[in-house]
């Protein structure tokens, strides 16, 4: 009770002392500086007083009175804020460069995928092509051979004898007989090492006499497995150049394609006529 006596008393000087200094002075006499600061001091320590008595009016319980917010924890207070004002900026700036490098990421991957799924395409629509003609070259095969040239006596026993007669027909310039030695030596020894090479040279033989369909077979049986032969990116070479000549260019550019990716050391003549190959066929 004392306390709040002595605190009514403490308020009501104040508020007589905030009344006299608020009352206006005389022109003649204006504060200074100081003395409006002191006024603004003693009214912030009224109010603080006034809100002590009316909560130990209203609770009956003692009052903690806390002090006042001073500038400099204002200050640092602000300063504070500017900073987590300042890492939020930094921050969402680094969100947004991740966001844009994720958006690149994710267009790359899917540039990437399209480029597969069309590859994949092009190799499927060459392995078709191969199994068509590989297949009419087995029909070929098959087919006896029409012509007034007499047939080839039989075959030697020894596969090696077979190979090396069908090579001194093609060296000597005896196309057909060298075509029928090649053909028969395919037909009767196909587990030979040297049946994928007898193939090439007998494609050889038809592609001299412009038998391109024939040839295309032969090739595409040489070259299944893109064996890694020294006969091998010439075989490929002139599979190309028959389906050219069969006006098939996608195929042909398609198996150009292939001849780069599987023979990278192609001999440079090799090369060179494939290049003007791909020219002539116009392909992309």
């Amino acid at each position: 009770m004392k306390l709040k006596t002595a605190l009514l008393a403490v308020l009501f000087a104040s508020s007589a002392a905030v009344a006299v200094a608020q009352t206006p002075l005389p022109p003649a006499d204006p504060l200074d500086d100081r003395s409006a600061k002191r006024v603004e001091r003693m009214e912030k320590v009224v109010r603080e007083l006034r809100a002590i008595v009316f909560q130990g009016r209203d609770t009956g319980k003692p009052v903690v009175v806390q002090p006042a917010e001073t500038d400099a924890q204002i200050a640092a207070l602000n300063e504070r804020v500017g900073d987590l004002e300042q890492t939020l900026t930094k921050l969402n700036g680094q969100n947004e460069t991740a966001n844009f490098e994720l958006t690149k990421a994710n267009r790359a991957a899917a540039d990437q995928k399209v480029r597969a799924d069309a590859l994949e395409q092009r190799l499927a629509a060459v392995e078709k092509t191969l199994a068509d003609l590989q297949t009419a070259a087995a029909a070929q095969v098959a087919a006896p051979a029409v012509g007034t040239t007499p047939p080839p006596p039989a075959p030697p026993a020894d596969p090696a004898v077979a190979f090396k007669q069908a090579k001194d027909l093609l060296l000597a310039g005896d196309y057909s007989n060298a075509e029928q030695a090649f053909s028969a030596f395919v037909a009767n020894y196909p587990e030979s090492t040297r049946s994928a090479e007898a193939k090439y040279w007998w494609g050889e033989t038809l592609f001299v006499r412009e038998a391109y369909s024939d040839a295309a077979g032969a090739y595409i049986g040489a070259i299944r497995g893109w064996p890694q032969t020294t006969w091998a990116p010439d075989a490929t070479l002139k599979l190309a150049r028959s389906l050219v000549a069969l006006k098939k260019t996608p195929d042909a550019c398609r198996t150009l394609d292939e001849l780069t990716k599987r023979y990278p050391k192609a001999p440079a003549q090799v090369t060179s006529r494939a290049a003007s190959t791909r020219v002539a066929a116009k392909c992309s």
